[in-house]
């Protein structure tokens, strides 16, 4: 049996978010001679039964949310908050996705508590490719779920046969801008598109717009004005700046539909702007509600620095990924495996070598204790 515990806490977020860990990853935990707790009520967000987990682990252990956060690890896809953290021992390593470039404020309070960290986020390979992701889903997701907005709000029907190509525009052409190209050209849904593709109904146009042009006012107009839907997947050098300001919203069609992929948020700090939307004045959704009408209520709750005058139905999501939560939870736990046996196999994670082998150099990459 390994000397160290892990504990597997819940997300408690937005009633939408109940993507816990499916018991595939803690059965190969408990095989592999790890002590595991989980937090009462785990996985039944997704249906998941107490049953299920003790078939694929039968020495996991069920308990409170306090016990869980007092074991060695504990892992929890989404940050759970400060005060959970409090239940932590010093020296005790948090994993879950953390984004240390974009919340200072949290990197601060976890080194305040003398909490050793793990950023999902930051677990890269030696190239500096994500380990821990599932882009596929945030591109696939989000267009799946712009389309349906869009055929309810299309001048004509999606699926009339004559009708013009839909136009999708992609700004970023990063991991996620790809992604974005491919899954416009279905839809976002692959049965869908063989359905209209196998009637002969025209399809749909995509343009790739790398961060370089959108700079450009006047080619800008020229697209956005003929955009059925406008996909933001850029990396901004600098966040506190929108690609898009809102004021050029007000050159796009009635139907047209915003789609928020890169999910940056609305931060300040001190009344200095560190973050807005790359879309200016687009929403932030999360799990529970993703979709917004231009006169949603929630435009109230933007702050006030930005502006929010031309709107359309935008669509934005915390993590687009969890719309569909298992098929989500199987990607991330086969990638999350390799990394937890790591660290269970040298007994913790102040004995992972930076430069040793392959994964113990990426565990050491996004360890609080060596970021910044």
């Amino acid at each position: 049996m390994s000397k160290i515990s892990f504990g597997f806490a819940r997300i408690h977020a937005e009633p939408g978010e109940v993507r816990d860990f499916l018991p595939e990853l803690i059965g190969q935990l408990t095989k592999a001679g790890a002590q595991v707790y989980l937090e009462q009520g785990y996985g039944s967000g997704m249906g998941l039964s107490k049953t299920d987990y003790l078939a694929a682990a039968p020495g996991v252990k069920f308990v409170s949310p306090q016990e869980v956060y007092q074991q060695d690890v504990v892992v929890v896809l989404r940050y759970p908050g400060d005060e959970p953290l409090r239940w932590m021992r010093p020296g005790a390593c948090l994993v879950s996705m953390l984004h240390y470039p974009t919340r200072p404020g949290r990197v601060a309070y976890l080194r305040s508590l003398g909490i050793e960290a793990i950023s999902l986020d930051s677990l890269t390979d030696d190239q500096g490719r994500r380990l821990v992701e599932n882009l596929r889903a945030v591109a696939w997701n989000g267009l799946h779920v712009a389309f349906n907005v869009l055929r309810e709000h299309y001048p004509v029907s999606v699926e009339e046969k004559e009708r013009n190509p839909v136009k999708v525009t992609v700004m970023g052409v990063g991991a996620v801008g790809l992604l974005a190209v491919q899954a416009a050209v279905r839809y976002g849904d692959e049965d869908y598109w063989h359905k209209l593709a196998d009637q002969g109904v025209t399809g749909v146009q995509v343009a790739a717009v790398e961060y370089d042009l959108t700079s450009q006012k006047a080619i800008m107009s020229r697209i956005l004005h003929y955009t059925d839907i406008l996909v933001d997947a850029t990396q901004r050098p600098d966040p506190t700046t929108p690609v898009i300001p809102n004021a050029w919203i007000g050159q796009m069609r009635p139907h047209a539909v915003l789609l928020d992929l890169s999910v940056d948020p609305y931060l300040s700090e001190d009344g200095v702007v560190k973050s807005v939307k790359g879309i200016e004045g687009v929403p932030q959704g999360n799990l529970d509600q993703f979709v917004f009408a231009p006169d949603d209520p929630v435009y109230a709750s933007i702050p006030a620095h930005v502006d929010t005058r031309e709107r359309r139905y935008a669509v934005s999501c915390y993590s687009w990924p969890g719309v569909f939560p298992k098929e989500c939870m199987e990607v991330y736990g086969n990638q999350l495996n390799t990394i937890l046996m790591a660290i269970l196999q040298v007994d913790g994670v102040q004995n992972i070598d930076p430069q040793g082998f392959y994964f113990h150099r990426a565990i050491a990459r996004a360890m609080l204790s060596r970021w910044g």
